[in-house]
């Protein structure tokens, strides 16, 4: 018997659950647009989750923050901000709605290229999951990368500033 809801859910969510039980920091998870490109590079893999983009969003935000091993880095293409609303109709009322959903947690906002590339060496070693929904406005893809939720950066720091004061001889 599977511990993932199947009845009623869309095939992308149970592939996110299954993703989600497997991933850990350093993995992503990508809600992109109608026209995000399918990537070739092995360790990316592409779902359609031929859905409204806001649904999506939200669904995948709240997986995530269920799971008590993953938290988030959200990213959002930084062209976004200056998308106009005569080049792109809905734009200001999907930046409005995006800000709401995202209002408590922290975001960077980063060229989309960047992030592109941000995605392509992490796909070198580490699984990336694209889910693409009917989206038609441009720079609205939502990146989240995955980092341990049990262990926070602070604690790291602290860790390394010790080891490097009590580095064993050998």
């Amino acid at each position: 018997m599977s511990r993932f809801k199947s009845e009623g859910q869309p095939e992308w969510e149970r592939h996110v659950e299954a993703a989600l039980s497997l991933f850990g920091h350093r993995n992503w998870i990508v809600v992109a647009d109608a026209a995000y490109p399918a990537q070739a590079r092995p360790g990316i893999r592409t779902l359609l989750a031929d859905m409204d983009h806001f649904e999506v969003v939200e669904k995948v935000l709240g997986m995530i923050l269920a799971s008590r091993h993953v938290r988030p880095r959200i990213y959002l293409d930084r062209e976004l901000a200056f998308v106009a609303e005569q080049d792109a109709p809905g734009v200001e009322v999907f930046r409005h709605q995006l800000g709401s959903l995202l209002k408590v947690r922290n975001v960077s906002r980063v060229l989309h290229e960047q992030i592109i590339h941000k995605l392509d060496q992490s796909a070198q070693l580490f699984e990336i999951l694209i889910l693409k929904t009917n989206m038609t406005i441009p720079y609205t893809s939502v990146f989240f990368e995955l980092d341990c939720g049990y262990w926070h950066p602070g604690a790291e720091e602290r860790l390394r500033e010790a080891m490097a004061v009590c580095e064993p001889s050998e």
